[in-house]
């Protein structure tokens, strides 16, 4: 697995008002922990980060930082995202050693075609594995060239290389493969319950039990009072 290497800083403003700070200066804040040392805030050059990211290994790619004089070892554990531009904003990293296994989640990879009128139902997209650090897998692939219509690949029958042992349950489904017309039989059937569903939600909310403009009938508008005494 290659490195990408990135020049990291401390960061001695913290809050809110020191995030956006470090943002606006072009840089993402960040923390690095793990193997008992005590947390370090810093902070990481926004673009090459973003650049590490767009690796083939994704979110798993292996981070070395030039820090204080020296490197570290890390990967990213949690990241952070604007919700609306997607910018990464903060980022949790987890202090690595070569030679140490590290649980991840990796892609998975489907190849192959689908059998003729077979519609390929995708229920894992990633598989939680234990691999070495410094080898983690890019992603993991799955062949369904030759599945037939109602069959299946579980988790456990994906070939992991060598040292990467998986953690997700084994019989969790990964690929499955429906007949196209039992998907759109099924399709067909969730808009009609929905329909349904909503039908009398739309009966409940009329006019009749509202006043002028979608607002609740006020008393002495004709709406039904009860009786005195």
């Amino acid at each position: 697995m290659s490195e990408v290497r990135i020049a990291a800083e401390a960061r001695t403003e913290f809050g809110k008002g020191g995030a956006r700070r470090t943002r606006r200066s072009g840089r993402v804040p960040a923390v690095l922990y793990g193997h008992g040392t005590a947390p370090r805030h810093l902070s990481l050059p926004a673009r090459d980060f973003a650049h590490a990211l767009k690796t083939d290994a994704g979110a798993n790619v292996l981070l070395r930082l030039d820090l204080d004089g020296g490197t570290e070892l890390a990967l990213a554990k949690a990241i952070q995202r604007d919700p609306l531009r997607g910018d990464v904003e903060h980022v949790d990293l987890i202090l690595v050693r070569s030679g140490e296994k590290v649980s991840v989640d990796v892609a998975v990879s489907v190849l192959g075609d689908v059998v003729p009128d077979g519609l390929i139902d995708q229920q894992q997209t990633t598989l939680t594995v234990l691999a070495e650090a410094t080898s983690i897998p890019q992603h993991l692939d799955v062949d369904i060239s030759g599945l037939q219509i109602g069959g299946a690949i579980r988790a456990g029958d994906v070939a992991l290389p060598s040292g990467v042992e998986l953690q997700t349950d084994a019989d969790a489904i990964v690929v499955h493969i429906l007949a196209a017309q039992s998907a759109a039989a099924f399709e067909a059937e969730l808009a009609g319950a929905e329909a349904e569903a909503a039908g009398p939600i739309a009966e409940a909310v009329s006019p009749a039990a509202e006043g002028e403009g979608g607002e609740a009938a006020e008393p002495g508008d004709g709406a039904s009072q009860p009786a005195a005494g």
